[in-house]
């Protein structure tokens, strides 16, 4: 069997840094991970050929070539996903789909005509794909009842992946959360119960992309990889030994919940595995929303001291903020605004809270009646997806000003300086001889910020400081600026595009349904 798997371009979002990737000569942040999961949980005997739709062009001869057409992404990705495999069908290909998109919305892709609905976790539904094929069937829909172990996952096909095409390689350790978010599809997905594959699973995987060549930046894509803490601590112990045996040639990020600052060993072992980032759902500073919509972890101990602490361990703290939870209280985006500026966070991911299918969320508003049916993808350029308790005029304007205030460039520049000034040092990490990709994104850095932005004078007396005062990391202090040329564009694009739905919204609405009293 030869099969095209097929991974759907990503719209431009907060995440996409596409002018910052440039700098590095990079085409995407990260590669499809779950699709190269699955080339590894399928017959070794068929012929593989991927094709990330970020990277390039799908081509005659790859479709030509094709027997089957296999397809996975987000609900993000949902646009270009559908198009695919609408484009699949007119070539008279098979076509399978599956991913988190099709698992939570597999009414949408079952109406785009796909032959095959493999949903839920592929240790499971792909093994019944493969059986039906072999019988014959030309048509199907595979669930599983159970979350499948993942200590049997085979390590990922890295080698169908173009290398050079990337700025981080990903790994996975866990799925699951133990928390309760009412908004998250993360528990929907994957389940409340974190599974872990076993340390010596990881550290072949990592093996595996070492021995390919990678060196650099490697994002554990765990949605909390500290949710198993007794399982991590386990694996991070034998990491620590690998990484120094290698010579520290990996920059770790992932995600984790702010209880992270509350348990000095894992936060200890994880700096010594050279993790350098780690994303936190912080949410809104408000109490009342965070304890409404379940995030009751944010609520036992100083957000403010948590993220000082992670910090001055020597990882950086980046940061999800939502507006538009239910009782929210006008000014939510200034608060959220005097927050960021107070802990200083570089990377502030902002967004209107948006209900997702078959969360918690999705069900209450839906039985509530508030459900819109946008049919939009959800991103930081989508306006809210359902009837929120306050005017939604109100918390659109407040959101398009507060992200427009967090990345106006002189607030950034400047917060980002006082962020690094904080910041710990990294223990164990070894300085790499620079690439010739790395000097000339240096080079294009220091001209963009240093020559041609109207913010240049802020940026060398800031540059200069950080020579002065603290030189070991400066790449790190670097690569932070470099996320400006990102965000320069695409807060302009936020702003165009709520105000345009917004406007679009406010005629098309019966007025009485404006908001809930």
């Amino acid at each position: 069997m030869r099969a095209l798997l097929l991974y759907p371009i990503f719209p431009q979002s907060f995440w996409s840094f596409e002018k910052t990737l440039a700098l590095l000569n990079c085409k995407a942040l990260m590669p499809p991970l779950g699709l190269i999961t699955v080339a590894a949980i399928l017959p070794q005997e068929w012929e593989f050929r991927l094709v990330d739709h970020n990277i390039r062009e799908i081509t005659d001869s790859d479709w030509d070539w094709a027997e089957l057409v296999i397809i996975s992404g987000m609900i993000v990705q949902k646009d270009d996903l559908l198009a695919q495999v609408a484009t699949a069908k007119r070539k008279g290909k098979l076509v399978a789909v599956g991913g988190p998109y099709a698992t939570t919305s597999p009414q949408e892709v079952q109406a785009a005509n796909a032959d095959f609905l493999v949903l839920d976790e592929g240790e499971i539904t792909l093994p019944m794909f493969v059986a039906a094929l072999e019988r014959g069937d030309r048509q199907g829909l595979f669930r599983a009842t159970e979350k499948p172990a993942v200590t049997e996952t085979p390590i990922p096909r890295y080698d169908l992946l173009e290398l050079d095409a990337y700025d981080n390689m990903s790994v996975q350790f866990s799925r699951g959360c133990p928390f309760q978010c009412e908004f998250c599809d993360i528990i929907v997905l994957y389940g409340r119960k974190p599974r872990t594959k076993t340390p010596q699973q990881l550290l072949a995987e990592l093996d595996c992309i070492y021995d390919l060549g990678w060196r650099g930046a490697v994002f554990m894509v765990d949605d909390n990889f500290i949710g198993n803490k007794r399982n991590v601590k386990l694996l991070l112990k034998e990491l620590k030994v690998w990484m120094a045996e290698k010579k520290y040639p990996f920059g770790i990020t992932t995600e984790a919940s702010v209880d992270l600052a509350q348990d000095d060993e894992l936060l200890k072992l994880m700096v010594e595995c050279n993790f350098k980032k780690v994303f936190l759902g912080i949410e809104t500073p408000d109490q009342d929303s965070l304890t409404l919509t379940s995030k009751f972890q944010n609520t036992r101990d100083p957000l403010t001291e948590s993220i000082d602490k992670i910090t001055k361990a020597g990882m950086q703290v980046m940061a999800g903020f939502i507006i538009g939870f239910d009782g929210e209280k006008p000014q939510a985006g200034d608060r959220i605004v005097q927050f960021v500026e107070q802990t200083e966070i570089p990377l502030a991911m902002f967004s209107m809270l948006q209900a997702l299918p078959s969360t918690a969320l999705w069900h209450r508003l839906e039985k509530e009646g508030r459900l819109l049916n946008s049919g939009a993808n959800i991103n930081q350029t989508t306006l809210m997806n359902f009837v929120p308790t306050r005017a939604i005029e109100d918390i659109a304007t407040e959101y398009v000003n507060a992200f427009w205030k967090l990345y106006d460039p002189a607030n950034y520049l400047d917060r980002i300086f006082r962020y690094y000034m904080k910041l710990g040092d990294a223990k164990n990490a070894k300085s790499l001889r620079p690439s010739w990709k790395t000097i000339r994104a240096l080079c294009l850095i220091l001209t963009k910020q240093g020559i041609l932005a109207e913010t240049r004078g802020l940026f060398w007396r800031n540059l200069i400081r950080v020579i002065l005062k603290k030189p070991r990391q400066i790449e790190i202090y670097l690569t932070l600026c470099a996320y400006l040329e990102h965000f320069t564009e695409y807060r302009q694009i936020v702003r165009e595009q709520i105000t345009t739905q917004l406007a679009n919204y406010m005629a098309s609405r019966p007025k009485e349904k404006s908001m809930i009293s």
